[in-house]
């Protein structure tokens, strides 16, 4: 039996201070990331890094079976800043999901809205975890 469908959009902001800067590690972060939190891709990774000026970083992203996950990283800011979208139809625990954030990437502050977007969009919780 299928679970039914939720419609949840984690909506992150991070200040890390040991961001992703390499193609190939955002990409097996993405990888177990996904995997960790009980999704499956369907498209991606796909990583690519920006040298434009003032707005360097590294973007990755994958579609997932049950919608999409996309990370930015702006690494001339110290600490750098990383936005990171989740939306998914499946379950998830977005605590889980910032703490998994804070750890990997070192971040000194972070900062989330979780979205209810089943029949309209309600925020739900809002929380500043800092260091």
């Amino acid at each position: 039996m299928n679970k039914p469908l939720v419609h949840r959009h984690l909506i992150i902001r991070a200040e890390a201070i040991n961001p992703p800067m390499r193609k190939d590690y955002l990409l097996g972060w993405f990888k177990k990331f996904i995997e960790k939190i009980g999704m499956k891709i369907m498209m991606g990774p796909y990583i690519k890094y920006c040298n434009m000026k003032g707005n360097k970083g590294i973007t990755g992203a994958a579609i997932i079976e049950t919608s999409h996950i996309v990370m930015h990283v702006w690494d001339e800011p110290v600490p750098a800043i990383i936005q990171f979208d989740l939306y998914s139809c499946g379950e998830f625990d977005e605590l889980d999901i910032c703490e998994k954030i804070k750890k990997d990437f070192n971040c000194s502050q972070i900062s989330y809205k979780f979205l209810d977007r089943e029949k309209e969009i309600i925020e739900y919780h809002k929380l500043k975890i800092a260091s």
